[in-house]
Parts: structure tokens; sequence; C-alpha cells
């Protein structure tokens, strides 16, 4: 028995089949390592002195662009557009010009499920619990974001044996070896329990097939 939270979508993440304002394409170069080049409508807040009017007319509207090697920190830049019909021609030139580099929309078979297991001391989830997945997703939709290593799709608490509970964090990724490295990253860095986590990895959604590539006890054994 699980309870699960809702599916993520963040801004910056690949959500192509989700959100028309977002295109994130791949690429595998000659030594078969993955790149990325993503772009995004960013429609701001109103500024203050046109707090009483409608977003679609005060609101700054930019055009982001994201690129690097997937599993480094990336680089982006933004341009200020005139309209937001400006910038979904500008969205649109992004794409074309990216296919014809050789980018691709990655599909979902195509990639992998990566998840994140955290350890917890009880099957009863407790507040602490709830902060810690909370915490955990926030940090692990912006590193894997920034790295063009992953999407977090969602969470979900388990139970463990002898009464203990198990916190997954699933994400489709691209790149599997780059993404359990960055994981691990995240979560010592943000110091979410680093010594209880578990990384597996599966075909996308195939997750009879999860296999752990980091554990505490190093076995590859790896269950939900």
């Amino acid at each position: 028995m699980s309870s699960t939270e809702g599916q993520d979508s963040n801004d910056s993440l690949e959500s192509n089949d989700l959100d028309p304002n977002i295109v994130r394409m791949y690429k595998k170069d000659d030594a078969g390592a993955w790149t990325f080049r993503e772009a995004w409508i960013d429609a701001g807040m109103p500024q203050e002195d046109d707090a009483e009017a409608a977003p679609a007319e005060s609101a700054e509207i930019f055009f982001v662009v994201n690129h690097g090697a997937v599993g480094h920190q990336s680089t982006s830049k933004d341009v200020r557009a005139a309209s937001l019909e400006e910038a979904r021609g500008m969205l649109e030139a992004f794409a074309e010009q990216c296919a014809v580099d050789g980018y691709a929309v990655l599909s979902r078979e195509e990639q992998f499920t990566v998840v994140a297991q955290i350890a917890l001391k009880s099957d009863r989830i407790t507040d602490r619990d709830k902060t810690l997945g909370a915490s955990a997703k926030a940090a692990l939709t912006a590193h894997l974001a920034w790295r063009g290593s992953g999407l977090v799709e969602k969470i979900e608490f388990t139970k463990g044996p002898h009464s203990t509970g198990k916190l997954n964090v699933y994400i489709l990724a691209p790149d599997p070896a780059r993404a359990v490295a960055n994981i691990k990253v995240c979560i010592r860095e943000e110091k979410l329990d680093f010594t209880k986590l578990s990384v597996a990895v599966a075909p996308a959604d195939q997750l009879d097939e999860l296999r752990a590539k980091h554990s505490t006890s190093g076995s590859t054994v790896f269950s939900l």
C-alpha cells in the first residue's frame, strides 16, 4: 500500500506534451554523450505600476534558452519579448533550428525510470516525513532541471520491512548514469538523509526491472 503525491510539471523541465510553452531536445555526440537544448516562455508578474491591468497586457515576457551537457550545470540566457506571440514565434524557430542541428524530443520509451529512495524509521507518515518528501522533490526538481538529467514525476510513501517506511521519488531520465550521479550529489548537498539513500534504474515504466545502482548495502536488489 502506498500514498502517492500528484504528478509534477516544473516549468524548466521536460514536459513538452503538457506545456506548449516549453521545448526540450537532446542529441548524442560522436562519443555517445548526451547534450541538450531547451527553451521556454516565462510570462512574469505584472509590473507594480500596472497592477490593475490584465496579465497579458502588463506582464514582462521573456524567451529563455538553456543548454549544456546532460549531467552538468547548464548555461542559460533570456531575451525580453515584446509580446506572447513574438515569444511563441521565437520558440517555434528555436525548435526548428534544433532539429536542423540534429536534436530531437525523446519519447518516454527512449528514457529510463530512476527511483531515488530514502529509508524512513516508521511506516507511519509523520510531519517530518512529509517535509522531507517536499524538500527532496523540490531539490531534485531544480538540480536535475539545470543539468538536463531528469524530470521529477511524483513522490510516494510505501511500507518497508519491520514497520519501516520508504520515500520514493520517481524521475524520468535520458541518461540514467548521469541522473544517479546528480541525485547522489543533490541529496548529499541538501543534507536529505544521504546515508539512507538508494537509487535504482529501469527502462521507463518497467518497474519490475528496477535494479539498485547505489545502496547502503551495496546490493543490486531493490524494492519499492
